[in-house]
Protein backbone atom coordinates (compact mmCIF):
# COMPACT_ATOMS: atom_id res chain seq x y z
CA UNK A 1 0.00 0.00 0.00
CA UNK A 2 1.09 3.55 -0.66
CA UNK A 3 1.62 6.02 2.15
CA UNK A 4 -0.16 8.77 0.23
CA UNK A 5 -3.69 8.33 -1.15
CA UNK A 6 -4.19 8.66 -4.89
CA UNK A 7 -5.53 12.09 -5.85
CA UNK A 8 -7.50 12.71 -9.00
CA UNK A 9 -6.93 15.97 -10.83
CA UNK A 10 -9.60 17.82 -12.74
CA UNK A 11 -9.56 20.70 -15.18
CA UNK A 12 -10.47 23.07 -12.34
CA UNK A 13 -7.33 22.03 -10.40
CA UNK A 14 -4.99 23.57 -12.97
CA UNK A 15 -2.79 26.31 -11.60
CA UNK A 16 -2.13 29.49 -13.52
CA UNK A 17 1.35 29.74 -15.00
CA UNK A 18 3.58 32.79 -14.98
CA UNK A 19 3.66 33.29 -18.76
CA UNK A 20 2.32 36.65 -19.91
CA UNK A 21 0.32 35.33 -22.87
CA UNK A 22 -1.12 38.76 -23.71
CA UNK A 23 2.43 40.12 -24.17
CA UNK A 24 3.39 37.09 -26.28
CA UNK A 25 0.28 37.45 -28.46
CA UNK A 26 1.08 41.14 -29.03
CA UNK A 27 4.60 40.43 -30.38
CA UNK A 28 5.05 41.07 -34.07
CA UNK A 29 7.08 38.94 -36.48
CA UNK A 30 9.99 41.41 -36.44
CA UNK A 31 10.18 41.34 -32.64
CA UNK A 32 10.11 37.54 -32.60
CA UNK A 33 12.83 37.36 -35.28
CA UNK A 34 14.98 39.82 -33.31
CA UNK A 35 14.57 37.81 -30.11
CA UNK A 36 15.54 34.60 -31.91
CA UNK A 37 18.58 36.29 -33.47
CA UNK A 38 19.78 37.40 -30.01
CA UNK A 39 19.31 33.96 -28.44
CA UNK A 40 22.51 31.87 -28.75
CA UNK A 41 20.53 28.68 -28.03
CA UNK A 42 18.31 29.32 -31.04
CA UNK A 43 21.15 28.96 -33.57
CA UNK A 44 20.58 26.24 -36.12
CA UNK A 45 22.73 23.20 -35.35
CA UNK A 46 25.62 22.62 -37.73
CA UNK A 47 24.74 19.03 -38.65
CA UNK A 48 25.29 17.42 -42.03
CA UNK A 49 22.32 15.09 -42.55
CA UNK A 50 23.31 14.10 -46.10
CA UNK A 51 24.79 10.76 -44.99
CA UNK A 52 22.18 9.94 -42.36
CA UNK A 53 20.72 6.44 -42.45
CA UNK A 54 17.42 5.23 -41.10
CA UNK A 55 18.03 2.49 -38.58
CA UNK A 56 15.34 0.37 -37.02
CA UNK A 57 15.98 -0.39 -33.35
CA UNK A 58 16.49 -4.06 -32.58
CA UNK A 59 13.40 -5.94 -31.49
CA UNK A 60 13.02 -6.07 -27.72
CA UNK A 61 12.28 -9.36 -26.02
CA UNK A 62 10.38 -9.49 -22.74
CA UNK A 63 12.48 -11.16 -20.04
CA UNK A 64 12.32 -11.54 -16.32
CA UNK A 65 15.50 -10.71 -14.42
CA UNK A 66 16.31 -10.28 -10.77
CA UNK A 67 18.01 -7.02 -9.82
CA UNK A 68 19.31 -5.79 -6.49
CA UNK A 69 16.74 -3.53 -4.88
CA UNK A 70 19.10 -0.56 -4.69
CA UNK A 71 19.97 -0.88 -8.39
CA UNK A 72 16.33 -0.97 -9.43
CA UNK A 73 15.46 1.91 -7.07
CA UNK A 74 18.29 3.98 -8.58
CA UNK A 75 16.92 3.61 -12.11
CA UNK A 76 13.28 4.05 -11.05
CA UNK A 77 14.18 7.21 -9.12
CA UNK A 78 15.12 8.85 -12.43
CA UNK A 79 11.48 8.55 -13.55
CA UNK A 80 9.68 6.99 -16.47
CA UNK A 81 11.79 5.04 -18.94
CA UNK A 82 13.87 3.22 -16.33
CA UNK A 83 13.77 -0.01 -18.36
CA UNK A 84 15.13 1.82 -21.41
CA UNK A 85 17.93 3.30 -19.26
CA UNK A 86 18.82 -0.14 -17.91
CA UNK A 87 18.87 -1.40 -21.50
CA UNK A 88 21.15 1.50 -22.52
CA UNK A 89 23.59 0.69 -19.71
CA UNK A 90 23.65 -2.97 -20.74
CA UNK A 91 24.13 -1.99 -24.39
CA UNK A 92 27.04 0.28 -23.43
CA UNK A 93 28.64 -2.56 -21.46
CA UNK A 94 28.13 -4.91 -24.42
CA UNK A 95 29.69 -2.43 -26.87
CA UNK A 96 32.71 -1.91 -24.59
CA UNK A 97 33.25 -5.67 -24.25
CA UNK A 98 32.94 -6.18 -28.01
CA UNK A 99 35.36 -3.31 -28.68
CA UNK A 100 38.07 -4.84 -26.51
CA UNK A 101 37.65 -8.38 -27.69
CA UNK A 102 34.76 -9.43 -25.51
CA UNK A 103 35.25 -13.05 -24.54
CA UNK A 104 37.64 -12.73 -21.58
Amino acid sequence: MRDKPTRRASATDCTVGRTDWDRIAALGDAEIAAAVAEDPDAAAPDIDWSRAEVMMPPRKVPVSIRLDTDVLDFFKHEGAGFQSRINAVLRSYMAARIARGGDD
